[in-house]
């Protein structure tokens, strides 16, 4: 055990960003004066791809060569043509991947295809797992994948969890809110963690409730305790396959889950909460904030946030009323920030204004502000304009969540060692 405790345990990094997954995992702290980020020993990140298709700069790539290093294990091409064989064999495989149609046709033949009607990324991570069998695997994507699509509630997380199933894989996942974790953000980020079930760690599971699972004894109640179990629910998926579910699935997943061969019981549950930062403990002193303030523009400010009913007109000649409420203008500074989107710093709504007492005027968040508030250190997307470093971060998971989850993670890894 003592050898265990000092292994590097193999990751792999699939949609990769800026790094928001191995910032986390390697507790990424600060960077050095060469520009590398200083990573503590903890996982070895063998391999990562990131690749921006409607992208000519590739400007998430480039940081993270910059702050992790130029080399041949660092892949920007795109995941669809790269040869999975040649991806080097790890332990965990790790990713934040988009959102989109998880659907599953029959070719011609009759014969199951999996076949995405948008070009979805899910099936790439598919086949890496397929060809590479790695015996954990941790996913993060917007909570609403739970729920899309629209008019088949349920079907592309359904798909998903068949898939993992099929593939030899027990699934746990849970949706969490940075800010109910002590974290400065109200993102809300569904998790997924997979592992496979011929692992110490998932034999031992098999005689455990679900219950259970949920709310002491499965991966995130280690890491994010629970304080109540809700509103149940269960299905079983081992007898159907993927294009059958692509046609008729729809189910209510609610924000904990776990399948174990094929059944899948779901709750809704609540944290224990932890103490709350918020948006003035991210507040940054140092940079210069002229090109930040929005007195010039702060009747429309107010109108982009305020309270507003609309009659609008559909493309069918239908009138409606479009109506939404009242955003906190200027935004508290003594609450979390809201969810930062890909649009922030520009002129709309969903963008955080805060009155700066130093400045005593109205003004965006700066990008060091940004980056603070999922975890990055300062100027982790320097060198780049600074609507860019806002998208970044919009994309971005909070990397205080991860380092959560890795050191359970490698407690799971050196149990079942054992």
């Amino acid at each position: 055990m003592k050898n265990n405790n000092k292994k590097r345990f193999r990751v792999i990094e699939l949609f990769a960003g800026v790094g928001g997954f191995r910032v986390g995992f390697n507790q990424v702290k600060q960077i050095l004066k060469t520009g590398r980020a200083k990573e503590k020993d903890n996982w070895d990140f063998v391999w990562a791809n990131q690749w921006e298709p409607s992208s000519r700069t590739q400007e998430a790539f480039k940081i993270y060569e910059k702050r992790f290093g130029k080399s041949t294990s660092h892949v920007n091409q795109d995941i669809f043509i790269f040869n999975k064989s040649s991806i080097p064999d790890h332990d965990v495989l790790v990713g934040g991947f988009p959102c989109q149609d998880y659907s599953v046709a029959r070719s011609l033949s009759g014969e199951k295809g999996i076949e995405g009607k948008k070009g979805v990324l899910w099936w790439e991570i598919y086949k890496t797992i397929e060809n590479k069998t790695p015996p954990y695997v941790l996913l993060e994507n917007v909570d609403r994948l739970l729920k899309s699509p629209s008019k088949k509630r349920g079907r592309d997380f359904g798909i998903m969890l068949a898939s993992l199933n099929n593939l030899g894989y027990n699934v746990e996942w849970r949706v969490l809110n940075a800010a109910e974790l002590g974290y400065p953000q109200k993102r809300k980020r569904v998790f997924i963690f997979a592992k496979r079930n011929e692992l110490k760690s998932s034999l031992k599971e098999l005689s455990l409730s679900a219950h259970d699972i949920a709310k002491s004894k499965g991966f995130f109640s280690k890491s994010f305790k629970v304080l109540s179990v809700i509103k149940e629910n269960s299905i079983d998926l081992s007898s159907n396959d993927l294009a059958y579910l692509s046609d008729n699935f729809t189910f209510d997943f609610y924000n904990f889950g776990y399948m174990k061969k094929g059944k899948i019981f779901t709750a809704s549950i609540t944290s224990v909460l932890r103490n709350q930062m918020n948006i003035d403990s991210i507040l940054d002193y140092d940079s210069d904030k002229s090109k930040f303030i929005v007195n010039e523009n702060i009747d429309k400010w107010k109108y982009l946030k305020g309270k507003k009913k609309i009659e609008r007109t559909s493309k069918t000649g239908y009138k409606y009323v479009f109506s939404e409420g009242a955003i906190s203008f200027p935004d508290p500074l003594n609450k979390p920030a809201r969810t930062m989107l890909t649009s922030e710093g520009t002129l709309n709504r969903s963008s955080h204004i805060i009155l700066d007492k130093n400045l005593n005027k109205m003004r965006t968040l700066t990008p060091i502000e940004a980056e603070r508030l999922n975890g990055f250190p300062d100027n982790w997307t320097e060198d780049i304009t600074n609507r860019k470093r806002f998208f970044m971060m919009g994309n971005a998971l909070v990397c205080g969540l991860v380092e959560d989850m890795s050191k359970i993670l490698r407690k799971i890894i050196h149990e079942d060692l054992e």
